[in-house]
């Protein structure tokens, strides 16, 4: 029981919305908390089911996306270790707004709602740590959205592959090699567009030595160009 509750509170800590909290405010949520295993391609929830709880990624892979009534799917994002989903129907308890289903074999630990409630009634510190966590997601998700929104599709895509890159790629200097495989349907359920039209777009930019492909991995020569071309002013990651 020890050891479980020890990865429970680690996964919590790992955590962005969690991070940095003293261990009397983890504790009752590590409690309370359960680890779930999913399969592959298993949905863990749907668009319009009621909230069960708060997941964090231990291992694997989660995407979140949205569908239309035509079945046209929008990836909003894929959730790695580390993070979390699932955070708007549990503060707001309304129905999902997005569908979760697991990339792969996925390990997440599971927050019951009660649970939250519970710890954010009883500990103002954890209230205010969550409200400012969630606030500075907001924020990126409107930077995010505003870039896509006034820009062309050859930068929209040039944006999302540097972004793709900062979380799934060993970066060395200004290049960056892909560690996971992201299909052209991946990268276009990302952007919103049809995976033709990524295709030809990533052709565009290998023609003009932007991007590599090989062995299904996707290799980015130079990072600063990339983001000049995707319009954004280029941040290195801080591990590097």
């Amino acid at each position: 029981m020890t050891a479980l509750r020890d990865e429970r509170e680690t996964a919590l800590r790992k955590c962005y919305l969690f991070a940095g909290l003293a261990p009397e405010s983890l504790a009752p949520l590590a409690q309370a908390s359960s680890i779930q295993v999913i399969e592959p391609h298993t949905d863990i929830f749907a668009a319009g089911d009621p909230v069960d709880g708060l997941r964090v990624v231990i291992s694997g892979q989660v995407r979140l996306w949205i569908a239309d009534r035509d079945g046209r799917e929008l990836t909003l994002h894929f959730a790695e270790p580390g993070d979390s989903f699932g955070e708007i129907a549990l503060l707001d308890n309304l129905p999902r707004t997005a569908a979760a289903t697991a990339s792969e074999t996925t390990r997440c630990l599971l927050l019951p709602v009660n649970a939250v409630e519970t710890a954010l009634a009883a500990d103002p510190v954890l209230s205010r740590h969550l409200i400012l966590s969630l606030c500075e997601i907001l924020r990126r998700n409107v930077d995010t959205i505003s870039g896509f929104a006034f820009s062309a599709l050859d930068a929209r895509l040039a944006r999302q592959l540097y972004d793709l890159a900062l979380d799934h790629a060993e970066i060395t200097g200004h290049s960056a090699q892909f560690t996971r495989r992201f299909s052209q349907t991946d990268i276009a359920n990302l952007i919103g567009v049809t995976r033709e039209a990524v295709n030809k777009k990533l052709r565009a930019l290998e023609h003009d030595g932007l991007v590599l492909r090989a062995g299904g991995l996707l290799t980015l020569p130079n990072l600063p160009a990339l983001a000049a071309r995707a319009e954004i002013e280029s941040t290195m990651d801080p591990r590097t």
